[in-house]
């Protein structure tokens, strides 16, 4: 073998070491997640509760009328940072996305928004959930949502099929945020939108920092900040872009809304201050912290 192909064979080596690498840490990404809203889900089922992450999760987020419309588990069951229904500004006859679904609380909210001649899917990775969720939708009556078995980095529709994407509090927990972006972008239709609750940290917070406050399926260390949230959107060829702080816990990390839209076609993206590439291209297999 010429030394040019001993080099090459050596590249394609430790290329395949370093996705090997990448596929093991997105597989417990995945399953540290699975168990902990697998867990949630089961309390719920087993009526005894359940339990919000603390001040700005949960519940409490969705108002009197709202809660009033939804069993109570689908309440009881709700773990997020935010109410992406109250700014998604749904209208009647489309069809919604909801990445981490959960138990359905914002899946059902959303079907009832856009009426009989839309639709509402739900997304989630947990057995769980979705037995939890199909409950709650027989229970409140709703037949115009459809429930998903998959990963957020991999949405299970076909392309430009959906006119808005929400999220509660999920992206933070993928173990591939660009492939996230990529696919939001990818089943949009032309002119739609997203408005996603999540955890985002500062720009000053390093990806030490923030593994220090706590592990990643607690909505903590795999939280993007302002600046990688922006790039990984506008990469993915968003635009739009607003990040709207709803909360700030004080140690960095922030509540926040999350809006942004795919152009119509032919349009090119429009830039922002953060419109930063190379910070777009660290949001790989291994989240923020890759």
């Amino acid at each position: 073998m010429t030394g040019q192909g001993i080099d090459q064979a050596t590249t394609d080596h430790e290329t395949a070491d370093q996705g090997t690498g990448q596929a093991a840490l997105a597989d417990a990404v995945h399953e540290a997640v699975r168990e902990r809203y697998a867990g949630a889900a089961l309390t719920v089922l087993r009526g005894e509760g359940c339990c919000a992450n603390g001040e700005g999760f949960g519940p409490e987020l969705y108002s009197a009328l709202e809660r009033s419309e939804l069993p109570d588990a689908a309440v009881l069951a709700s773990l997020g940072c935010g109410n992406p229904v109250m700014v998604a500004d749904l209208h009647k006859g489309e069809r919604v996305l909801d990445l981490g679904s959960g138990g359905g609380i914002d899946v059902l909210l959303s079907a009832r928004r856009v009426g009989p001649k839309g639709r509402a899917f739900g997304l989630d990775m947990t057995d769980e959930m979705l037995a939890l969720a199909r409950r709650n939708a027989a229970e409140a009556g709703i037949e115009n949502v459809e429930w998903l078995r998959g990963h957020i980095e991999s949405i299970p529709l076909p392309a430009a099929s959906i006119d808005v994407v929400i999220s509660n509090c999920v992206v933070n927990l993928a173990a591939d945020k660009q492939a996230v972006f990529r696919e939001i972008a990818r089943v949009l239709r032309p002119g739609g939108r997203i408005g996603i609750s999540d955890v985002v940290a500062d720009d000053s917070m390093s990806p030490e920092a923030r593994a220090a406050l706590g592990d990643y399926a607690g909505c903590v260390s795999g939280a993007l900040t302002f600046a990688e949230y922006r790039a990984g959107l506008l990469a993915a060829g968003l635009d739009g872009i607003e990040i709207t702080v709803t909360n700030a816990s004080g140690d960095g990390l922030n509540s926040a809304i999350v809006r942004a839209a795919k152009p119509l076609e032919d349009a090119p993206a429009t830039p922002t201050e953060h419109d930063d590439r190379a910070v777009a291209a660290k949001l790989g297999s291994g989240g923020c912290c890759g």
